[in-house]
């Protein structure tokens, strides 16, 4: 009898936390939301040297004072920079895709973080600087439209697979929102393990209620294989970094093994390459997923709590 209500209780929560967030998406989409979306790489593509002057002037961010007009004028028929523009239309088209989503991004945005602003959208091509892909600022964002080519795209071949993986527009939102998590999450002083692995679970956490469609592969930057390794080895990996007493460990190798993008990460067991990087993101991740659903903690407050009180009001147990 026991074991029936219980089961009957868990139930009636899941129906009531289901219902709790369709009420908050029905809110959220009804927000009135203008976002402002600029092609400026496509405004480029098609200009001639007389409309440099007016480039300029639209856009004087774009164009640094130490390049002389020759330069620019001479990028406009380049042919790699023609070949960019090129690619970039066929996998982009008319961009409205990425604006549905983006602007249901800053929708979410506006409900959880009402003070901040929605920034004007600008588009461009950035010769693949892919760690620079996204750039945003308070007013402005820019978007390196070359960067998300797919990772099989002839432009990537000379870079690590591991890297070329997260250059496709399926993940444009989701870098979008990693670029706004770094604006309202602080990276913790405090140097142990824990620490910085909640504070990755931070961020993917805001994932979680400001991208609610993405998939977690998505959010993660992981293909749906890598995902479902993760997930698969949960417990092994939270059973090493228990037993190897890295939780309040503050060696700094160890951000370089499980935190930072690699091509796998580094147990120095057999199973590393079989394994993707930032497990310590994913694990990190699983903790303060744990915490939210424990506990009725406003968004923005969660965010401010320490690894420590997460961590231990969270009853984090890994999936078998």
């Amino acid at each position: 009898m026991r074991t029936i209500c219980r089961s009957i209780l868990i139930i009636l929560l899941f129906l009531c936390s289901c219902k709790e967030e369709n009420a908050t998406e029905e809110k959220i989409s009804q927000l009135a939301l203008d976002l402002t979306v600029e092609r400026f790489d496509r405004e480029f593509a098609n200009a001639t040297p007389d409309d440099l002057g007016g480039l300029k002037s639209k856009y004087p961010y774009l164009f640094p004072e130490q390049f002389a007009d020759s330069i620019w004028v001479a990028k406009l028929t380049d042919t790699i920079q023609l070949e960019l523009s090129k690619e970039v239309d066929k996998t982009f088209g008319d961009f409205k895709v990425e604006i549905d989503e983006l602007t249901d991004l800053f929708k979410h945005i506006k409900f959880y973080f009402p003070k901040e602003n929605t920034p004007k959208v600008v588009t461009v091509t950035s010769d693949v600087r892919y760690n620079d892909r996204v750039i945003f600022a308070d007013s402005l964002l820019i978007l390196g439209l070359d960067n998300y080519l797919g990772k099989d795209h002839h432009f990537y071949q000379g870079i690590q697979r591991y890297i070329a993986q997260g250059l496709d527009k399926k993940f444009l939102a989701s870098d979008v929102a990693s670029a706004f998590t770094k604006k309202v999450i602080l990276f913790p002083r405090n140097r142990t393990f824990l620490s910085r692995m909640v504070h990755y679970g931070k961020e993917l956490y805001l994932k979680d209620k400001l991208l609610p469609d993405a998939s977690d592969a998505q959010k993660m930057g992981y293909s749906q294989e890598e995902m479902d390794w993760a997930i698969a080895n949960e417990e092994q990996i939270w059973r090493y970094f228990v037993e190897q007493e890295l939780l309040y460990s503050t060696d700094a190798k160890l951000d370089r093994r499980f935190l930072d993008p690699a091509p796998f990460s580094k147990f120095q067991l057999e199973l590393d390459s079989e394994s993707p990087g930032r497990l310590g993101r994913y694990m990190g991740w699983q903790i303060v997923r744990a915490y939210g659903k424990r506990n009725e903690e406003d968004l923005q407050q969660l965010l401010t709590l320490s690894a420590d009180e997460i961590f231990k009001k969270s009853n984090y147990k890994p999936r078998k």
